[in-house]
């Protein structure tokens, strides 16, 4: 029974101590459930580019919303890929109207949920997941950083059949 625990106890991925809704940059990764091949393809030779599927469509739709949602945060830059999204969000201080700044975790949570919601009813479901329950980031540190992390993400379609990301399925 402790062994059982133990597996299913899990690691934050977050970075302990750390401020989330401080000003600043940040990479993030969402990865689908299972990492199914579910929000794109990727088309063409040389520069191959995703193709939205429809949920890669309300997963753009999702995106755009971001700053009407959350006017403190930004998203920089971003890709969907087959299985994953990057995304470079940038938050603001507070703009002094009496609300505290977003967090990272409160808008890709509310980034997730709505993509999933407005999904499951193009879908005619309710309650299926479409995104793993967490997702990976990478605090920005500074220009170089930022530059070599919008770099990645835009080659990212190119690299696409040797990341460690990609799945046939």
């Amino acid at each position: 029974m402790e062994n059982e625990k133990a597996l299913h106890k899990r690691k934050s991925l977050r970075l302990k101590g750390f401020d989330y809704s401080k000003t600043g940059a940040y990479f993030l990764t969402i990865c689908t459930q299972n990492r199914k091949n579910t929000l794109s393809t990727i088309v063409g030779e040389g520069s191959p580019l995703p193709q939205l599927s429809p949920y890669g469509e309300i997963v753009y739709g999702c995106i755009q919303k971001i700053p009407e949602k959350y006017p403190e945060a930004s998203v920089d830059c971003y890709v969907i890929m087959p299985n994953h999204i990057h995304i470079i969000l940038s938050i603001a201080k507070d703009d002094g109207r009496g609300n505290p700044s977003p967090t990272a975790d409160t808008v890709i949570g509310w980034l997730k949920y709505q993509a999933t919601k407005e999904i499951n009813k193009y879908r005619g479901t309710a309650g299926d997941k479409i995104f793993q329950r967490s997702f990976f980031d990478h605090i920005v540190r500074n220009r170089d950083d930022y530059y070599e992390i919008c770099k990645y993400i835009y080659e990212n379609p190119i690299h696409w059949y040797y990341d460690k990301l990609y799945s046939k399925e």
